[in-house]
C-alpha cells in the first residue's frame, strides 16, 4: 500500500488562472535541436526504478539507430519525486521519467511536463481506459501508461467454506461475512493505522471527486455522496471490530497473519501477490479471487490509479526532443518483447501491462502457487476488472501534502478516536486552506 511523503509546493502557480493556463497550454519542450539530429543519434535520459528496465532499454537501443536511451535507476517512487524536483530547479531534468498517476497533476501545474498529445493521441486505442486516464490532465496527454493496476478481492477459500460463506459480492455482504468470522476470532480485513488508502479507493469506487477543475479554480469536496458512502462502509467495519489493525511497518507480521488465517481477505492488485507467495508457508493454494465488492444498488466498479503498479512514463518540459521521447515511451509500452520482459516476474516487475488487451500476460502476473485450483478462474476476474474501472477521478495539485495530512489523522480513525466523517470534514477545511496558502484559486 502507499506511503507518500510531502511534495514540494506549487511554485509556478501563483493563481489558479496561471496554473490552469499551464494545464491548458501545450508545453512542447525547450525546443528542438536540428543540428544535433543531423550529427548523430539523439540521446534521451530516462529515469526509472522498476525491475527489468535496464534490459528493456538495452533492447530499445539495439533496435534504434537514431534515438538512444541513457538509463538511470533511481531508488523508488518517492525518491524520483525528490530527484526530479531538484533537476527541474537546476534545468537539467531527464527527458523520460517513470512515475505514477497521483503525481501528474502537480507536475503539470508546475510546468514540468511536456504536452505530447500530438505525438501519442492516435495510439490511445492501444491502451485500456483506466491506464490512459492516468496520463491525462484536462484532455491533454503528458506521458504513456506502462502498467495497469487491476483491482479485486483475494480471499481464503478454506476459511470461507468452513463457515458456509461465499465471496462477498457487495460491501453489505462483506460486512455480513465479517460478522460471522468475528465469532470465530477471525478478521475479514486489515486497516493499518498509517495507511488511509482504503478511504481513497472506496471513495474513488463510489464516484467521489475530492478534486475537480471548475472554470479557473479547483473545486474541493471531501463530503460528496461517494465520500460519505465510502465512509459509512469503513465506519461500520471499524465499529463492529471486523478489522485487524496491523501496521505495514512490520510487513512480515502482516503476512504471517494472513497466512495463519487471522485475516482472510485483501483488496489488492496483481503485483501484491508476489509478497504473499514469498512469505506464506501454510496457505499456499487456498486463495481465490473475486470481483471488488460493489456498493448496494450499484454496478461493479473498481478504482484506478491507486497504487505503484499503475505506472507511466512522463516526458518533461525541459526535454529538447519531446517527439522522440514520446515515441520511445510508446515503444517501451507496446513492443511485445519489452512488454513481456516487464510483465514476467523475475525479468521484470510482474505487473499487468497497460494494453487494451492484456489477457496474453495475465497468466504470468498471477500466482498458480498461491491460487492452486482457483488459478484458471482468476484470470477472468483480473481481465474483467479492467473493464469496470472508474476513471472519473482527479488528483489535485497538492495531492501529496493532502495525503500526508490524511495519514496523520487516519490512525485516530482506526483507534476509534475519530469518525470517518469527522476526518472528511477536517480534510475539506485543511485542503482548501492549503491550496489558498499556495496562491491557488479554490472553491469548496
Amino acid at each position: 500500500m502507499k506511503s507518500i511523503s510531502p511534495r514540494r509546493s506549487v511554485r509556478r502557480a501563483a493563481t489558479a488562472t496561471f496554473a490552469l493556463s499551464i494545464l491548458l497550454t501545450a508545453c512542447g519542450g525547450s525546443g528542438g535541436d536540428d543540428d544535433a539530429l543531423s550529427q548523430g543519434p539523439v540521446t534521451l535520459e530516462f529515469w526509472g526504478w522498476a525491475n527489468g528496465q535496464e534490459a528493456v532499454v538495452k533492447a530499445f537501443n539495439a533496435a534504434h539507430k537514431d534515438v538512444q536511451l541513457k538509463y538511470t535507476k533511481v531508488t523508488d517512487q518517492l525518491g524520483t519525486q525528490k530527484q526530479l524536483s531538484n533537476a527541474v530547479k537546476a534545468g537539467n531534468a531527464p527527458c523520460l521519467v517513470q512515475n505514477t498517476a497521483e503525481y501528474v497533476t502537480s507536475w503539470v501545474s508546475q510546468g514540468a511536463l511536456a504536452d505530447i498529445t500530438q505525438y501519442v493521441k492516435s495510439k490511445e486505442s492501444a491502451f485500456n481506459p483506466g491506464a490512459w486516464a492516468g496520463v491525462q490532465v484536462q484532455g491533454k496527454v503528458y506521458g504513456v501508461p506502462t502498467s495497469s493496476a487491476p483491482s479485486f478481492t483475494i480471499y481464503r477459500t478454506d476459511v470461507f467454506e468452513k463457515y458456509g460463506l461465499e465471496a462477498p459480492a457487495t460491501w453489505d455482504d462483506f460486512i455480513a461475512a465479517g460478522e460471522v468470522l468475528k465469532k470465530h476470532g477471525i478478521k475479514i480485513t486489515n486497516f493499518a493505522g498509517e495507511d488511509p488508502s482504503v478511504l481513497e479507493v472506496l471513495a474513488m469506487q463510489a464516484g467521489a471527486r475530492w478534486y475537480a477543475i471548475d472554470g479557473d479554480a479547483w473545486r474541493v469536496n471531501f463530503r460528496d455522496k461517494g465520500s460519505l458512502q465510502a465512509a459509512e462502509v469503513i465506519q461500520e467495519i471499524i465499529d463492529k471490530d471486523l478489522n485487524s489493525k496491523l501496521s505495514f511497518a512490520d510487513y512480515a507480521a502482516v503476512q504471517r497473519n494472513f497466512d495463519s488465517g487471522g485475516t482472510v481477505t485483501r483488496q489488492i492488485s496483481t503485483w501484491q501477490m508476489s509478497g504473499m507467495v514469498q512469505n506464506f508457508t501454510e496457505s499456499l493454494g487456498d486463495w481465490a479471487l473475486s470481483p471488488w465488492p460493489a456498493f448496494a444498488g450499484s454496478a461493479v466498479r473498481t478504482p484506478a490509479g491507486t497504487n505503484q503498479s499503475a505506472g507511466l512514463n512522463l516526458v518533461t518540459e525541459q526535454c529538447k526532443h519531446p517527439e522522440q521521447a514520446a515515441e520511445a515511451a510508446l515503444w517501451l509500452s507496446t513492443d511485445p518483447g519489452a512488454v513481456k520482459t516487464m510483465a514476467t516476474p523475475g525479468t521484470g516487475s510482474g505487473v499487468l501491462p497497460a494494453l487494451k488487451d492484456s489477457s496474453a500476460y495475465t497468466d504470468v502476473t498471477i500466482s498458480k502457487e498461491l491460487l492452486g485450483e482457483n488459478y484458471e478462474p482468476a484470470k477472468k476476474i483480473v481481465n474483467d476488472s479492467l473493464d469496470t474501472v472508474n476513471t472519473d477521478w482527479t488528483f489535485g495539485p497538492n495531492w501529496t501534502a493532502m495525503f500526508t495530512e490524511l495519514q496523520s489523522q487516519w490512525g485516530k480513525v482506526v483507534s476509534k478516536e475519530l469518525k470517518v466523517t469527522e476526518l472528511l470534514t477536517h480534510m475539506q477545511k485543511w485542503t482548501v486552506d492549503d491550496l489558498k496558502s499556495r496562491g491557488i484559486n479554490v472553491k469548496g
